[in-house]
This record gives C-alpha cells, structure tokens and sequence, in this order.
C-alpha cells in the first residue's frame, strides 16, 4: 500500500491549474532545487526534494496521467494511502516490479542514474505503470538514440567571472568551473518518450566541475565565448569542446564604463601641487601618464585605446581617475603637519554631500 502523493501541492499549483501554470511553476521549483544548485553536505535531501518535484510534473503536465490521477476523488487528500483496484481495476493498475521499474526511470531499483532525481514514488509506480509496459530499456521512446561510434563527444558550456583587470592584462588564470553537459539518461532531450526525465528534471542538462587554466585572449570582452578544444565531453571520435562565457566584474582598480574601462591612481596631496608622472599597466607593456600641476581629486584622465577589444576591432579608452593617499605609516611630524594643514583649511566635501 502506497502512500498517496499530493501533486498539486508539491507544484504550488491549484487542482484548476493550466498547462502554462504549471509547466511555470516546474521549472521555478526546478531551477531552485536542482541538486547541483547546492551545497554537497545538503545534496541527498535536495536530491530527495528534486525527486518529487519532477515525480509531480511528470504527471501534470502529461494529459492522460493528469486524468486518471484526478480520477481519485477521496483520494485528493494528503496523507491518505492508496491501493490500486484488485486485478488491475479501471485503467489496468498494476503494481511493477522493481526491474520494470529500473528499465522505466534508469538504474537499480529505481534509482536513477546522475544522482539527480533518481526513480518515483511506489504510488507513482502503482498508479501509472501500466503506460510504460513493455518500453524496453530506459531509452526507450527517446527521440535520439546513441550517437554512432565515430561520433566525437558533445560541446559542453559554461561561463566564468573574469576580473576587469584580469581581462585587460591578460596571461592565464586558473578556474573552477560548473560545466553544462548534455544528460546521459535522456542524451539531453530532457524527457524519455512521454515523460521528463527523473535524472535532469527535464532540462536536458546536468553540471560537472572542471578546473580549467584558462590564457585569457588579447581581445577579451564581456560576453565573449572562447572555445577550449578538447574539454567537453567524451566521445568514440574524441572528446567535444567547452564554449566558455567570459562575463567580466570589478576589481579593487578596474571597473567596466560601457566600451571604456575606469581605472583609479593614487598620488600624495603634495605631487598635485607641481604635477607628476605615473605609470600604468596598460595592455602589452606599461605607459607614463602625466598628471599637470593642479589636478583635482577625482579628475578623470583619459589615454585612448588602452581599453578592452572591441568586437569590431578597435579598443576602448581607459580612464585614470586621481584618488589621494598618504604614506604609511605617517610619522609624528607629519601628522603634525597634517593637523597643522587642516587648522586654516577651509571645509572639504566628498562622496555623496553637498
């Protein structure tokens, strides 16, 4: 006797629901459970929470299963245990045995393969089993079998954060990455014949880490794929490739302006005075910079087309924006000077007041 499942709650969705409702709410819940979206040491309960997610979609979103599970009447409510009728009753019920129902949903005994979702319910299996009878093996009804043996393996993607700094000077960085693969159970279709696919929840993909050391291109933008030969998946002809995303963010210096990069330099009070020189890595060596006597705090000086490639060719401009600092640390004299300097000084505005 199995323990009736409540679909309906599980998506967050009334009895009433549309097909757009709740192909909407699946992929919100999905998204938010999927296993590889956390922590290892939490994995096995959100891998368990995954499982009924998918278990309610797979029956909702199919019409005839919706059907015969609305047909339950008193059953609806939560909690109450469910039998299917004596003899395959209404429908052809029937119980399946634990090897129909590996074949059904992949791996042992119901559990699926990718530890991502694994086989349903004993209600599930009760209920609906008749409909997978006599479907073979788990590929059974997918709509793309194995790819030959001279076939290469398939391109994964994914995308990494790439300091602003980082891409403008370039040279090789070592990542982490969560690569997007193609699932081995449902091949990345996302579903085995009718229903979604337990291991991937429908979304064709599951993730693995790669370390990856990456030489950053001399034309490196924000949204810029890169293909790394060799690192996708394996395949009888060779392995696919990695497209990988460069989605680049701020650093303690560097900061995206558009096209152009923003980049601050930092001089003592007194170099304004008279104007200095100040060197700059800018891409393929260092340029001087001069700053004429009477530079405010917060000018911005601009040295064309030391920026990021452009995707036609060019290259931005990078802005030096003058900040101020002092030595450290500051002997007794000159902070003595300092309190010196700010007793006929008259009142000085920064940040966000005026």
């Amino acid at each position: 006797m199995a323990t009736f499942q409540d679909y309906y709650t599980t998506l967050g969705v009334a009895r009433t629901a549309t097909a757009d409702d709740i192909k909407r709410a699946y992929r919100k819940l999905a998204k938010e459970w999927h296993p590889d979206r956390h922590p290892p040491h939490k994995r096995d309960e959100v891998a368990a929470k995954f499982k009924t997610i998918s278990e309610a979609n797979e029956v909702l979103s199919d019409p005839e299963k919706r059907k015969r599970y609305d047909s339950l009447g008193q059953h609806w409510q939560h909690g109450q245990d469910f039998r299917p009728p004596p003899g395959g009753g209404p429908g052809g019920y029937r119980t399946v045995s634990p090897e129909e129902f590996a074949r059904m949903f992949g791996g042992a005994g119901g559990q699926g393969r990718g530890g991502a979702g694994g086989g349903f319910s004993d209600f599930f299996s009760q209920m609906f089993g008749d409909m997978f009878a006599g479907a073979g093996g788990a590929g059974a009804g997918t709509g793309r079998g194995r790819a030959p043996a001279s076939e290469r393996g398939e391109d994964a993607e994914a995308s990494i954060e790439v300091a602003v700094g980082d891409a403008l000077l370039g040279g090789k960085k070592p990542f982490a990455l969560r690569i997007a693969v193609p699932c081995a159970t449902c091949e990345g279709e996302g579903r085995l014949g009718r229903r979604a696919c337990p291991a991937c929840g429908g979304l064709g993909s599951t993730q693995r880490e790669q370390n990856v050391e990456l030489s950053l291109p001399k034309d490196a933008r924000d949204g810029q794929v890169v293909r790394l030969r060799g690192l996708g998946e394996a395949g009888d002809g060779g392995p696919g490739d990695l497209l990988l995303t460069l989605r680049l963010v701020p650093d303690d210096v560097y900061r995206l302006r558009g096209d152009d990069i923003e980049a601050d330099v930092v001089v003592a009070p007194w170099e304004l005075l008279d104007g200095t020189k100040v060197d700059v890595a800018v891409p393929g060596g260092t340029a001087t910079a001069r700053l004429p006597a009477g530079t405010r705090p917060g000018q911005r000086l601009r040295l064309r087309g030391q920026g990021l490639a452009r995707a036609d060719g060019s290259r931005g401009d990078l802005f030096l924006v003058v900040r101020l600092g002092l030595p450290e640390p500051l002997t007794e004299r000159q902070q003595q000077l300092l309190r010196e300097l700010g007793q006929d000084a008259g009142p000085v505005r920064g940040g966000a007041a005026r």
